[in-house]
């Protein structure tokens, strides 16, 4: 507006000044000069200074004439234009209150103002999308979904933002199938997106779809969704849990060639090889790891793994027996390793040696197993009154550890 101010002076100068000029140069000469103009019998006389005063007020009168014309033909347009302004300052308004409030947790406050004012607004979809999760935070899943359907209604590419905002609501109220639905369509959309990416491997998870998970685990580590070290702590969990899935089915193929897939780096992982090995040996198929087994004992020696080792059904009892000798020089006084032993001792059908190793392990720390394979062996020799003995203090062992651990979940 001051600009167009401005802009009228100065037209007004130079106009006053444009006749001023021409009234001054007319008036210093002897014989200005007349006008003479004819229409039909009408005529109209005048001086050159006069026609010129008029012509130049006439210019004026038009020119202003005709911006006030274009002024009154714009006043509806800028009325309108005024009006919406107003509109969306109320809007925006509008969606920084619901904002304010869905933090504080007026959710239906936050709900009613955002869709009030998102007709008006210049970003409509924000004010869907906020609606949309305070209706969530209060229980209206009607609602949400009815805000969510308005979202996916406007103009612009907003199939990305509706569709995350859709599926983390979703997640959050374990509707895991209609999450999962939703973040498939948008990864085929776009394949790389992290936040769909993000999204999509914790619904696999939630799901127990570890096949899922791994299907997604070179995207993850290619378009840097996790740092590394989370995507190799992934990738152990995924593996370790697709392996404890197949040992309940029993395929010792399906498990071997899943191991095939397993990354290097994990294949000689301690704790990844132990669930491999545990799945074999479940699956029957021990005999097709005991090698391996054996020297994963020696170069890593661990409880879990010498358990293992123990639970294998070798073809050559006495070799896997002399293997697990191995590691007396070292842990003479394991309890561990010399129920173990026992235990092979009695499937090579050495009793006294089985005896001596089992006794010496009760002595280290008493078991339940040790002392029902004591009393295995004592039954075998035909000391069925001490075999006796040895299940009754197995049997009160037993009892004592449940007690224990109900009382542990009690307190």
């Amino acid at each position: 507006m001051k600009k167009k101010a401005i802009y009228f002076l100065i037209i007004l100068l130079i106009i006053g000044a444009a006749g001023y000029f021409l009234y001054t140069v007319l008036s210093g000469i002897d014989n200005p000069g007349y006008v003479l103009i004819g229409f039909s019998h009408w005529s109209l006389e005048s001086s050159l200074i006069t026609f010129f005063i008029c012509e130049i007020v006439v210019f004026a009168l038009l020119y202003f004439f005709f911006r006030l014309l274009g002024w009154f033909r714009r006043l509806p347009k800028r009325f309108k234009s005024t009006l919406k302004e107003k509109k969306e300052g109320k809007s925006q308004n509008a969606l920084i209150s619901g904002l304010v409030d869905s933090a504080e947790g007026n959710w239906e406050k936050a709900e009613k103002l955002l869709i009030k004012h998102a007709s008006n607004s210049g970003a409509p979809l924000l004010h869907y999308l906020t609606a949309a999760r305070a209706a969530q935070s209060r229980g209206a899943l009607d609602k949400r979904d009815e805000y969510l359907k308005k979202a996916k209604e406007q103009d612009g590419d907003t199939d990305i933002a509706v569709g995350l905002t859709e599926a983390e609501l979703h997640l959050s109220e374990n509707q895991f199938d209609q999450a999962l639905e939703t973040l498939t369509h948008l990864e085929s959309m776009d394949s790389t997106r992290a936040s769909v990416l993000k999204l999509l491997h914790q619904t696999y998870q939630k799901m127990d779809d570890w096949e899922g998970v791994r299907r997604l685990l070179p995207s993850l580590h290619k378009n840097k969704v996790m740092l590394e070290a989370e995507v190799k702590l992934l990738e152990k969990e995924t593996f370790s849990r697709l392996l404890k899935q197949m040992a309940k089915e029993a395929d010792a193929d399906k498990i071997q060639g899943l191991w095939k897939e397993v990354p290097k780096h994990l294949q000689s992982d301690q704790g990844t090889l132990e669930i491999y090995f545990a799945a074999m040996i479940s699956a029957g198929a021990s005999a097709k790891v005991e090698k391996n087994l054996a020297k994963a004992l020696v170069k890593n020696w661990s409880p879990k793994m010498l358990i293992l080792y123990g639970n294998v059904e070798s073809e050559n009892y006495p070799k896997q027996l002399q293997t697990a000798e191995q590691g007396l020089s070292l842990h003479s006084g394991s309890a561990i390793l010399l129920r173990v032993l026992g235990k092979i001792s009695i499937k090579c059908q050495q009793m006294e040696k089985a005896e001596q190793y089992l006794t010496k392990s009760l002595a280290a720390e008493p078991t339940v197993v040790a002392y029902q394979l004591l009393g295995d062996v004592l039954v075998a020799k035909g000391e069925a009154l001490q075999a006796s003995e040895y299940y009754k203090q197995g049997l009160e062992l037993a009892a004592g550890e449940l007690v224990s651990l109900a009382e542990g979940i009690v307190g």
